[in-house]
Formats: C-alpha cells, sequence, structure tokens
C-alpha cells in the first residue's frame, strides 16, 4: 500500500474514534456540549486553511493527511483525558 492509502485508512479509522468521544461530550449536554461544537467548528475551519495553505505552497496530498491525522491525534487526546476525569 502506499503512503497516501496508509494515511488515508488511518485517518478514517482516528477520525471514527475522536467521533465517538465528541459524541459523547456532546450528548452529555451542558456548557461543555456547547463549547465542544463550537470548538469543533472552529477545528474544521482551521484544518481546511491549514490544508489549503499545505497544498498552495507546494505540499502533497500526503501532508494534508498528515495534518489531519496529528489534528484528530491531539482532539482523541484531548477528549479521552476530560472524559477520564
Amino acid at each position: 500500500m502506499n503512503f497516501l492509502g496508509y494515511e488515508a485508512i488511518m485517518l478514517a479509522f482516528e477520525a471514527n474514534g475522536v467521533i465517538g468521544l465528541r459524541l459523547m461530550k456532546i450528548a452529555s449536554g451542558g456548557v461543555d456540549a456547547g463549547r465542544e461544537v463550537i470548538l469543533m467548528v472552529q477545528e474544521k475551519v482551521e484544518a481546511a486553511a491549514e490544508a489549503q495553505m499545505t497544498l498552495m505552497g507546494g505540499g502533497s496530498a500526503e501532508a494534508v493527511l498528515v495534518g489531519y491525522r496529528r489534528r484528530v491525534a491531539l482532539n482523541a487526546e484531548r477528549l479521552s483525558t476530560r472524559s477520564a476525569r
């Protein structure tokens, strides 16, 4: 499997976990749920801008996927440590 395919598959699996964590956070309701929704939208806009800048700067699709995976990993860590409290 080429690097692009590997990155895409891993992103799909990792993002699925973050989606589950986010859904649990949102379903719990309250102020934290509202903040999570706002943060989710902000992060998506920032990630899209970062991807665009990467590509405009001559970066590859692989570099974009690596950037998305980095963001997903940070979200997974943040959401799993908060839910463990």
